[in-house]
């Protein structure tokens, strides 16, 4: 399926369907004047929750640190998901996430990666 994640969220996925979400490496629009048209935002996190079951997990992974830092910012700030690292930031790479073509670059390119994983709550 080749479709906009946001209009299949929306019209296609029943709510408390979903066990997982994976965003991984979404475009990071590192400049500041475009940072409102990255996907993790408020109503998008909002929407996701809607579709996960209790005890579903988003899962996201990016190679800017910057955006890291929005994200984390951004799943904190929304009740009914709880952080899954120990630390309150981020959790070390999971085994079961594939080694995408942007983490390559983002190694090559000196960039860290970041994942972080919340789960849906009450």
């Amino acid at each position: 399926m080749c479709h906009d994640a946001v209009e299949v969220l929306h019209k296609m996925i029943p709510d408390n369907s979903l066990s997982m979400v994976q965003l991984f490496f979404p475009d990071p629009w590192h400049k500041a004047r475009h940072n409102k048209r990255r996907i993790v935002q408020a109503p998008f996190a909002e929407l996701v929750k809607s579709k996960l079951k209790l005890g579903g997990v988003f899962h996201m992974a990016t190679d800017w640190e910057a955006y890291a830092e929005h994200m984390l910012e951004v799943m904190s700030s929304i009740d009914g998901y709880k952080n899954l690292s120990a630390s309150n930031d981020y959790v070390p790479r999971p085994q079961s996430r594939p080694v995408t073509k942007f983490e390559q670059r983002g190694h090559r390119l000196g960039h860290g990666v970041w994942d972080l994983m919340f789960e849906r709550g009450k």
